[in-house]
């Protein structure tokens, strides 16, 4: 009896997943968001600087489908894990003692700053990779969507926490302080990751009991192909080929807005700095209730078009697209009321559809080739790295380009919007191209929304 068959998590080992999630988040909120104003305004340096630094985490995750294959071979996630958050914490100190070393001499700052943002982009790489292959793998099918929406929560919850709390800690502001910040906090996410993670590769039936002779049937031998030969498997399956396209367009669509949507509130409807950050959380409050509808519905629905997690996603592509119009009507329209409520509707769909690709890609995992879940969500999640590390520099510099040819602010933005109204309905497309292909389904049979 195959461990796909009879183990899963339960509630809780999903949270203690969540756990790492959230560690994870909370030493990369410090990287990409307090050293990028520390660098620009207590260092003075130009912006480009942190942004391309942050290109280069991104960038990096291309190593992602071989961190997953290592996955594969090892048929353990936990080492992936606990190697990646050391890398991951390592870098994230190293990121803050760079911008000591700025403030002396900045050439050596900017690369120890390198070194350090690539162990962050290498860290989270192992460590974000084997966490979703273990979710992928020992997640009940019916439960994958309220899993992601758990998981992607708690590490939601890092961000604003990490954030929170180290805000209080950094006044008065000093290099030194930073330091020290940021190397409790990645002391602090390496014990819980550790603590987290402690015997969950230990299967659990459905009943919740420890499944007999597990170490035999862990222990099967690894395949002897290389990793050229694993990708070339597994690149050859029609899925996994239309599902990394999917990833890359709805995922270059849902960030390419993220720098240009305040600056259209600001030129459009005058929006002051403290209300373009109100109107930040009136997005994200869509994006959470969008992700907790539909990990409800899908739990809880009977009707199987309701748990059917390519409709979703589709759907939600869709709605995205209609929502990003709602945004170029807006400046036209010249209502308030009408652009905030585009912008929730916004975070509604994108939470809904995003959590409906994660859990799909959770299902999709382990469909075609056996032994290569590990393959696939790597070439996933450096599909959604390059969609990120490219989005908004797309974003900001079709927004520029267009303001020098339409001559106006309002319209450049809205311009770009209504590119990325297009960018989504071809994500719908690809995402029906993908649910449409006939794969074998041996497995499939046992999947709920596939």
């Amino acid at each position: 009896m195959s461990i796909s068959e009879t183990t899963y998590l339960t509630w809780p080992q999903i949270a203690r997943l969540g756990l790492v999630q959230a560690s994870l988040g909370s030493i990369v909120v410090l990287t990409t968001s307090l050293l990028n104003r520390v660098m620009v305004i207590e260092l003075a340096l130009p912006a480009i600087l942190p942004g391309a630094l942050v290109a280069i985490h991104y960038f990096i995750q291309l190593i992602r489908p071989r961190m997953g294959f290592g996955s594969d071979q090892t048929r353990r996630a936990s080492p992936w894990i606990r190697g990646g958050i050391l890398v991951l914490a390592s870098g994230g100190v190293l990121a803050a003692a760079s911008t000591i070393l700025l403030s002396h001499s900045v050439s050596l700052g900017i690369a120890l700053a390198t070194i350090a943002f690539l162990m962050i982009g290498i860290g989270v790489s192992s460590s974000g990779t084997a966490l979703l292959v273990l979710l992928a793998k020992r997640v009940e099918p019916k439960k994958k969507a309220a899993a992601a929406t758990c998981v992607w929560l708690m590490m939601i919850f890092g961000f604003a926490f990490t954030a929170s709390v180290s805000g209080k800690f950094l006044t008065p502001f000093s290099f030194e302080r930073l330091l020290m910040v940021s190397s409790t906090v990645s002391v602090i996410a390496v014990i819980v990751t550790f603590l987290a993670i402690w015997g969950m590769e230990s299967p659990v039936t459905k009943t919740g009991q420890l499944t007999p002779n597990v170490d035999e049937v862990e222990s099967e031998s690894p395949s002897k192909a290389s990793f050229r030969e694993a990708f070339a498997e597994v690149w050859k399956e029609s899925r996994v080929r239309s599902f990394t396209w999917f990833v890359f367009v709805s995922m270059l669509a849902y960030s390419s807005q993220d720098l240009i949507l305040e600056p259209f509130a600001a030129v459009a409807f005058g929006f002051s700095p403290a209300e373009t950050t109100t109107l930040s959380g009136l997005q994200n409050g869509g994006v959470l209730f969008g992700m907790l509808a539909l990990a409800f519905i899908t739990s809880k629905a009977k009707s199987q078009s309701l748990t059917t997690l390519s409709n979703w996603t589709i759907g939600g592509c869709l709605a995205s697209a209609l929502a990003m119009l709602g945004l170029v009507l807006s400046g036209p329209i010249a209502n308030v009321i009408f652009f905030q409520v585009a912008v929730f509707l916004l975070g509604i769909f994108n939470g809904a559809f995003s959590i409906a690709a994660i859990g799909s890609m959770m299902q999709f995992a382990s469909i075609g080739t056996a032994r290569r879940e590990g393959v696939r969500m790597g070439i996933w999640g450096a599909s959604q790295a390059m969609a990120f590390g490219l989005g908004g520099i797309i974003g900001t510099g079709l927004s520029d380009i267009a303001r020098i040819i339409l001559g106006d602010p309002a319209s450049a933005y809205a311009f770009v919007f209504l590119l990325e109204g297009v960018l989504f309905v071809v994500a719908a497309y690809l995402s029906y191209q993908t649910r449409s292909q006939k794969q074998t389904s041996k497995m499939s049979s046992h999947l709920v929304g596939v």
